[in-house]
This record gives C-alpha cells, structure tokens and sequence, in this order.
C-alpha cells in the first residue's frame, strides 16, 4: 500500500505561481471561489453562503492533511496574497496508488495558463514525491475548458458514465480521466 507524508507541507513553486497550504487567512477569498454559481457550475457540491462553510472546509481539509488523507494547495502569485484559485489530490486511493486530482480557478484568470502551469508542478508532485501509479480526474463532460486541460498534460479518456450522479434533483453524467506514471506530463509515448 502507498504510504504519503505531508508533514511538513510541500509548498510547490512554478514561474508564477506558489502553491501553499490554506490557511484561515484564505477565507474571504476562497470564499470568492466557493460561492460563485458560475465556477461552482460543473462541481457537485454546494454553494458556500457564509465565510464559516469556507472555513469549516480549510478546517476539514487541514486535518486531513495532517492525517495524510489528501493534499490541496491554494494557489496564488509570486509576491501576492489573493487565492486565485485551488488544486489537489481529493480523493487517495492508496491501495491502488492512484489519486484524483481537481482543480478551481477565479473567473478573471481562466484562459490564461494558471491551471495548465499549476498542474504540471503537481501531477510531477504526484509522480515523483507521492510515488503514484496513476492520476485520475472525473469531471462533467460539459465542462470542455477543463477536459482541454486534461488532454494537455496526457490524460485519456478512461469512461464516460450515464447519470451516475444526482445532484439537486437531477442525474449528471460524468467522465473519467487517467493519467500513468509511465505515460507522465512530459513522457509523449
């Protein structure tokens, strides 16, 4: 079975980004994020309507963190200290050494790079620190921005699921992605 440590927190650096451990700091602006229906859209979980929810979810995520359960980092930019956005491995398969990732992002950043370059630091995390054998990412097919992202950094399509989820009175289909070590974010095999 996979054995993680994320004690003491891994804060990862790209060219413009550092991703870091949230913090109660954090609150207003992953607050942005949380409650906001348009980003919220294509992610099945509900909306954040106070700053206590956001916290509670930095409080939960912390201690899972410590727990070495799963690992999410806030991403912002060199120099600043808005939350632009979030990614991470939610949900650890350690028996299977695989890990989902997902991943959220300001409205005003989309299109410019951020999650592309905040993937590849944290899939190379994934592969070489967390020693996993595969990636996944499930997301809604309607949400073609992030599926472009997914096929970018090698991901393939693995399924797609009819209805497998219910969400606020309705069935949502979704697809999965996979991504191996061996296939990696800069192996093109």
């Amino acid at each position: 079975m996979l054995t993680v440590n994320f004690n003491p927190f891994p804060e990862l650096n790209t060219e413009r980004l550092h991703l870091k451990r949230m913090t109660e700091s954090d609150v207003p602006d992953f607050f942005e994020l949380r409650s906001d229906p348009e980003i919220m859209r294509y992610i099945p979980r509900p909306l954040a309507k106070t700053h206590e929810d956001v916290l509670k979810l930095i409080q939960t995520t912390d201690e899972a963190i410590t727990k070495n359960h799963l690992i999410n980092w806030g991403i912002k930019f060199h120099g600043t200290e808005k939350l632009i956005g979030s990614i991470g491995y939610y949900r650890m398969k350690p028996e299977n050494h695989r890990a989902e990732i997902g991943y959220m992002l300001r409205k005003d950043q989309q299109g410019k790079g951020i999650v592309q370059e905040a993937m590849e630091v944290a899939i190379k995390y994934g592969f070489e620190v967390m020693r996993l054998h595969s990636i996944e990412a499930v997301i809604d097919p309607r949400n073609t921005a992030s599926e472009k992202v997914l096929l970018r950094n090698n991901f393939v399509k693995e399924a797609h699921f009819k209805e497998d989820c219910f969400w606020e009175g309705e069935y949502l289909d979704s697809a999965h992605y996979g991504l191996l070590a061996s296939k990696g974010i800069n192996n093109t095999e």
